[in-house]
């Protein structure tokens, strides 16, 4: 298995590092830390008012620009002014482009081919080399796929305990990435006893099978964020795991109960659509 995920549309990382709830010295100070040790994805929005931590810490890794995948997202309340929002992160940022830029979540009156062309425009123009959406359910992906843009990514919550085969079909046969945020169910995989039993047989932890169990699917990365070391290693560990699980062990995880989602806002689209 690839460390990375290459389609027509870009290369990214397939772990990635999640900066949500992440802010001041201590994010600069992780994501400092998590390219140190390797990570080579950073994920950031302007909604986690973080873009100035995650810019200093970038630049203190002291790594070239072209090293590092670079995300970010333009919060929905903001689609009427997507360019100017962009450059704002840009500049937040300290960088010259973004290597992948999303719409965070679809408006509820969401003008679709509108804010689709304004984002191909973005790529056009070399602010984004590339560009998705984030919280698209099935009918909504299925849109904007329509309006010809060439949507490169769908982040989404998922995790062993939320199915996204729906989403999955879709993105596999499209060639777009599904990069999971949340991968540990915010916490709950790292001490569910059923995953736990799992890693007991492999010498890892309960949060390395959960990881693990994402990251060896077709077409899926993950942007789990870890604010030490310590866990930014071993959530790093979970690339080799990957390879390592068995048949059975991920058809226990299959058979868990995938209907429980923990992100859904009073603004979230109608996951059923």
């Amino acid at each position: 298995m690839s460390d990375r995920i290459t389609t027509p549309r870009l290369s990214i990382p397939r772990l990635g590092f999640g900066t949500w709830r992440l802010s001041d010295a201590q994010c600069q100070s992780s994501v400092e830390s998590a390219l140190g040790l390797g990570y080579r994805a950073v994920d950031t929005a302007e909604m986690y008012k973080n873009e100035e931590a995650v810019g200093a810490g970038l630049k203190a890794s002291g790594l070239p620009r072209g090293e590092i995948f670079l995300t970010s997202k333009v919060w929905w309340e903001n689609l009427g002014r997507i360019r100017q929002h962009c450059e704002a992160s840009l500049e937040r940022l300290g960088v010259d482009y973004l290597d992948l830029y999303l719409i965070h979540w679809p408006a509820p009156d969401l003008d679709l081919p509108r804010v689709m062309h304004d984002m191909a425009r973005l790529q056009e123009d070399g602010l984004a080399r590339a560009i998705g959406v984030a919280n698209f359910p099935a009918g909504l992906l299925k849109r904007a796929i329509e309006t010809g843009v060439p949507i490169a990514a769908n982040q989404v919550e998922y995790h062993a305990l939320l199915s996204q085969d729906r989403l999955l079909d879709i993105t596999r046969a499209q060639n777009i990435v599904l990069t999971a945020y949340a991968p540990l169910a915010q916490g709950r995989l790292a001490s569910d006893p059923r995953i736990q039993a799992i890693a007991e047989r492999h010498g890892a932890t309960a949060a390395q099978v959960a990881l693990a169990w994402l990251l060896r699917q077709d077409g899926v990365g993950a942007i789990p964020k870890a604010t030490g070391p310590d866990t930014q290693k071993a959530n790093l560990e979970a690339l080799a795991l990957a390879g390592e699980l068995t048949g059975a062990d991920v058809a226990e995880i299959d058979a868990l109960p995938k209907d429980q989602r923990f992100v859904n806002p009073a603004f979230a689209p109608d996951w059923a659509a």
